[in-house]
Order: C-alpha cells, then structure tokens, then sequence
C-alpha cells in the first residue's frame, strides 16, 4: 500500500516535471526571472523525486 502512493507521488512530479520542461522548450521569449523561478521548481522536483526514490527502496 505504501508503496502505491510513493509510485503514485513520483508519477505525479514527473508530471509536474514534463510540463516546465514544455514550458521552457516551448517559450522563445522567457525572462530571466521565468527562467530562474522555473529552474527552481524543477529543482525541488527532483529532490523529491530522489526522496522519494530512496523511501521506496527502504
């Protein structure tokens, strides 16, 4: 069961991920602060992402 949700969260964020991923490659126009603000999401992201990595092979 617990290991549904944590598959569940990482389906979730890699969602999350792809859609700034096509934001970014799809904008030819991003400011500095778009660029900045959307590198800081993906690198959240990822951080759980790897967490949640971890508690799923514990």
């Amino acid at each position: 069961m617990e290991d549904d949700k944590i598959n569940i969260a990482i389906e979730y964020y890699n969602v999350k991920i792809n859609e700034i991923l096509n934001f970014i490659n799809s904008n030819n126009s991003l400011t500095a602060e778009q660029i900045i603000y959307n590198g800081e999401q993906l690198s959240i992201l990822e951080y759980k992402m790897t967490a949640l990595e971890v508690a799923k092979e514990n």
